[in-house]
């Protein structure tokens, strides 16, 4: 793959990624078959388990970051994570800007702490991984500093988690495409 492409599909999974965080602030307000007056709008992630509905967005924002970092680099994720907090926090409720903007540079560190040993060991595990350390981290930060209570705090794991789940196929197709082309990651 040309160094254009590579950069292009970084790009690509950067403005994704980007897009994640206000997804995220406007879900948790406006989308959920219940919203808890003065809390979030929650959406059922299992039987008998509800979460705030951005944990489908928080899911992908952690696979996003882990392909961002394979296209364009540690550098580059670094400076998104930071972009992102701020982001986060410049787009949050007035009542959720801390927690939305500490618990998501947390937990993107957290990620990228995982992540980086891990990814030249293998790409999809490397992934899982990090993203299953930064989902936790993020749930357990954000439910804290935004509502006091860890009482949602399965349904977010979870919810995230099935995001997650759902968008590994996608790492690995990556990986096998980078492999049959000789690509090394950035």
């Amino acid at each position: 793959m040309p160094i254009d492409r590579r950069r292009a599909e970084g790009l690509a999974f950067l403005a994704a990624f980007a897009a994640c965080i206000p997804a995220a602030n406007w879900l948790i307000g406006h989308v959920g078959t219940v919203c808890v007056p003065h809390g979030p709008c929650l959406i059922p992630v299992a039987p008998g388990l509800s979460a705030p509905s951005g944990v489908l967005m928080i899911g992908l924002a952690l696979v996003l970051r882990d392909l961002v970092q394979r296209r364009l680099g540690l550098v580059s994720v670094l400076g998104a994570i930071l972009a992102g907090a701020l982001l986060s926090a410049a787009l949050a409720p007035p009542s959720l800007v801390v927690a939305s903007a500490v618990a998501f540079l947390v937990s993107e560190l957290a990620d990228c702490a995982v992540f980086t040993p891990l990814q030249r060991r293998g790409l999809v595990l490397a992934v899982f991984l990090s993203s299953i350390a930064g989902l936790v981290v993020d749930s357990a930060l954000f439910l804290l500093l935004a509502f006091g209570s860890l009482t949602y705090l399965p349904g977010q794991i979870v919810g995230k988690a099935w995001m997650v789940v759902l968008v590994l196929p996608v790492a690995w197709w990556l990986r096998e495409r980078d492999r049959r082309l000789g690509l090394a990651p950035a």
